[in-house]
């Protein structure tokens, strides 16, 4: 795993937000999925200055340039992925967390390779300017957002992982929640007091058999936020048909159509139980942290 840089120079803090904020990741070159996710905002009302992407703007799909253009172009806030890592300093792969030799591993090298030949000098540049923690106050609560974990960019955060990995993220930025990217598999988790949070991701389907992408919307009220998990249908035939096109791995063609992943060697045994199982939009509410009568 790559260690996390947590220093002030590598920070963005969006100070307080009053008005409620749009959460996804994973574009993932991914160009009509992220096309109807700026739609979307447009139709929910959501100014560019109230989206956050939580990273790995390119990967897996057909149209690594472009998409990046329009993620550059929308003016939203964008959290640097392990991808945007690697592509904006030309590493040699995507710094994915993949096990050496896996069929994940194997797939990446393929599309690592189609999107290193059509990136620009200036969609790297502006990949290696990106914070690697965004700051922002919510309804009174001070939020985190990252790309895997805390203590490390291409850490995989699951529901069902080791919830003492959130606490100690929690822990170590001293903030009121984090919301995390890189598993592509929405969750909501309040532990006592604190929340994790991941929106998934727009680039692929969240593995329970269906071709739909997911992002979330956090709004503030006066007994606390309200965590809204919502589905997103977009041209799942088009994408995939310009992944074939380029010759792209047929596993994750075929995931944008049929909703399950190639493969899922980064899950935890109880997320791979849940495969297949029909996701459905759903809020969870977070409620205002309890005062003291001495507060």
């Amino acid at each position: 795993m790559n260690e996390m840089d947590i220093s002030a120079e590598a920070c963005l803090d969006l100070g307080n937000l009053d008005a409620p904020v749009l959460l996804f990741g994973g574009p993932y070159s991914n160009l009509r999925a992220t096309q109807a996710m700026r739609a979307e905002a447009d139709r929910l009302g959501i100014a560019a200055d109230h989206v956050i992407c939580t990273g790995d703007v390119v990967a897996y799909a057909a149209e690594p340039a472009a998409t990046t253009e329009l993620i550059m172009n929308w003016g939203i806030t964008t959290v640097m992925g392990n991808c945007e890592e690697s592509f904006g300093w030309a590493a040699d792969d995507c710094g994915c967390g993949f096990e050496e030799g896996t069929d994940c591993d194997l797939m990446s090298r393929r599309w690592y390779a189609h999107a290193h030949q059509l990136l620009q000098p200036n969609h790297r540049a502006w990949m290696r300017a990106l914070p690697r923690i965004v700051y922002f106050t919510l309804g009174g609560r001070r939020m985190a957002v990252v790309h895997g974990s805390v203590d490390s960019i291409n850490e995989f955060v699951f529901e069902a992982g080791d919830d003492a990995v959130k606490r100690a993220g929690l822990d170590a930025l001293a903030v009121d929640g984090v919301i995390g990217g890189h598993s592509g598999v929405p969750f909501t988790q309040i532990l006592d007091d604190r929340l994790w949070h991941n929106a998934g991701v727009i680039g692929m389907p969240a593995n329970d058999g269906t071709p739909r992408v997911w992002y979330s919307v956090l709004r503030a009220g006066p007994d606390g936020i309200a965590v809204e998990h919502a589905a997103l249908d977009y041209d799942h035939a088009g994408a995939a048909a310009a992944m074939r096109a380029d010759k792209l791995p047929e596993g994750y063609a075929t995931c944008l159509e049929t909703g399950l992943w190639p493969n899922m060697d980064v899950m935890p045994d109880a997320e791979r139980q849940k495969v297949g199982q029909v996701l459905s939009p759903s809020t969870v509410f977070w409620p205002t942290a309890k005062r003291t009568a001495a507060e």
